[in-house]
């Protein structure tokens, strides 16, 4: 794992901000262009106290002139504030958490803060290790989605008075959290397979310690016994979120149920596998077989069989927890006491693979 500090080399112990070798403009150098005193020029720059417009045109005029930027860390550092949000997530590649990370800094960046990212790959030693190097460096908040392995660990950083925040996955009742309704969604999935007349419906899913795989595999059995159907599931212990996984989870699945008629993968990676192991197997789709994922993203929609989704609003959800953790660094005394959790719903996106 890496974590970059970008320019600055940080010396907790003296308070120090040691910067690149890069030259760079100072306060010093703004206002000695500007004719006026280093004061003059941070009141300006703060809009913490009057300066006469043409003084405050002056000093602007000096640092677009210098290229001037403020050490915004430094600046952190003696308020007592980073202005940063460590950022935990599984993977990136073509994962909805691409999409959610998006939606998390562009917030961040509304709000003046930075964001320190961090790749788990599911891992829970990855993750401790993460949240051990977040917790003792800069950052105001953490938001992650987790594994569920170090509930302990969380939780102690947020007794801690470090503020965190779950989103797609919320594995602690007890912290808040920005989610989906992945029952809900299944179910419904489920019930729009056989209301096209599908009977053998087989489900692609993950990991059960995991909230979302969990919760699909719930809505999942849910629907089918409310509706006298067999259930035909399949999982490994691999990473889920690749399309070899779908492929190998088609196979199996076609070799449980000969007479399978439609897949539901719970994303749009392990869908992509499945397309592929379809047409090795003869099966078309949608004729024979119809597919649908349950977390449905931009690629989906640009498949030569584009895929029918559930579609997550990633980005506002992203957003969302950003936003929410944002006003628990800068308001803790106003925050409400307990946790708080938001449940986005899924919007069904017909396409060619039904």
């Amino acid at each position: 794992m890496k974590l970059f500090f970008l320019k600055y080399i940080i010396n907790v112990d003296k308070q120090t901000i040691v910067e690149s070798s890069e030259e760079m403009a100072t306060l010093k150098d703004v206002a000695k262009l500007a004719c006026v005193d280093v004061s003059t020029v941070s009141r300006a720059l703060n809009n913490s106290a009057y300066v006469h417009p043409e003084t405050k045109a002056r000093i602007l005029e000096a640092v677009k002139e210098l290229s001037y930027q403020p050490n915004i860390l430094a600046k952190g550092l003696r308020q007592g504030k980073r202005n940063t949000i460590g950022v935990l997530v599984p993977h990136l590649h073509m994962t909805i958490f691409a999409e959610v990370t998006q939606g998390i800094e562009e917030m961040a960046t509304k709000e003046g803060f930075a964001t320190l990212l961090c790749h788990t790959e599911d891992s829970a030693s990855l993750e401790k290790e993460c949240l051990n190097r977040l917790r003792n460096g800069f950052v105001d908040g953490v938001i992650i989605a987790a594994t569920g392995h170090n509930k302990k660990l969380v939780r102690d950083i947020q007794a801690s008075g470090l503020p965190v925040m779950q989103v797609i996955r919320k594995v602690d009742a007890d912290i808040s959290s920005v989610t989906v309704d992945y029952e809900t969604s299944t179910q419904e999935a489920v019930a729009y397979f056989a209301n096209k007349g599908c009977s053998h419906i087989g489900l692609i899913n993950g990991s059960m310690s995991l909230a979302p795989y969990a919760e699909r595999y719930k809505g999942y059995k849910k629907e089918l016994k409310s509706r006298n159907l067999k259930e035909t599931t399949a999982g490994f212990d691999q990473p889920v979120n690749t399309m070899a996984y779908g492929y190998d989870c088609t196979k199996a699945l076609l070799q449980q149920n000969p007479e399978l008629d439609a897949i539901v993968a719970a994303v749009d990676t392990q869908g992509i596998g499945a397309l592929r192991a379809l047409k090795e197997a003869g099966k078309r789709v949608p004729e024979d077989i119809k597919l649908m994922s349950l977390t449905g993203q931009e690629v989906g929609a640009m498949l030569e069989t584009s895929m029918t989704a559930m579609e997550i609003p990633a980005k506002e959800i992203g957003a969302k927890a950003a936003q929410l953790l944002i006003e628990e660094i800068q308001n803790p005394h106003n925050y409400p006491v307990g946790a708080k959790h938001l449940i986005y719903n899924s919007i069904l996106v017909e396409r060619e693979s039904t």
